[in-house]
């Protein structure tokens, strides 16, 4: 069973149903009992880091999120709030993930909107998804795929039992729907990161 972390941010009916289309049985909780049961943990979230931390907090879900040894996968601000902290309101994140997320330093328009072209050691990860974001991860010896927007952008990081996706999955169409599946089956642990490539 895979659970979606329900904490009020984020599309998750879209998500849900992105899950189910891949033939897993999914639920949307926020119930400790409930998340505690499932096979990986699906963070997603769209909007405000601190608000979203906030949000988490409040539902106490943040200690839980960060002892338990369940796979998670964040996904869009999901992703980010696996970090140690956020330059966006000056909050500290999850922790699960070293570094600190901040502004896209980019000449081009930001937010990053729209598709774009993943590069990644594993050809089968070089596809063209969707992007809804003004804040990036650094690149690290985490990343596994990048996209490039008048700077590299961190779209897939992979750490322990912990995986981002920067980019929207369930809006990127089939694209979005084989790197869902890859992350599901075990996340990426046998793809080269671009520290060694």
């Amino acid at each position: 069973m895979i659970a979606i972390v329900d904490y009020g941010l984020g599309n998750v009916l879209n998500v849900k149903r992105a899950i189910e289309y891949l033939d897993y049985d999914v639920v949307l909780s926020r119930d400790l009992d409930v998340l505690s049961k499932a096979d990986t943990l699906i963070l997603p979230g769209v909007g405000h880091f601190k608000d979203a931390m906030q949000t988490i907090k409040s539902y106490h879900l943040d200690h839980y999120l960060k002892v338990t040894p369940q796979p998670i996968i964040g996904i869009c601000l999901g992703m980010q709030l696996l970090y140690e902290r956020s330059a966006e309101g000056e909050v500290e994140g999850l922790g699960l993930l070293p570094g600190q997320i901040f502004p896209i330093n980019t000449s081009y328009t930001v937010p990053h909107l729209g598709w774009n072209t993943l590069q990644s050691p594993s050809e089968a990860l070089n596809h063209d998804v969707y992007f809804v974001h003004s804040y990036q991860a650094p690149m690290d010896e985490n990343v596994i795929a990048y996209a490039s927007y008048g700077t590299d952008i961190p779209a897939i990081v992979q750490h322990q039992q912990y995986t981002g996706i920067q980019f929207h999955p369930e809006k990127s169409g089939n694209n979005g729907l084989i790197i869902l599946k890859a992350a599901l089956e075990g996340g990426f642990s046998n793809v080269k990161t671009m520290a060694s490539h």
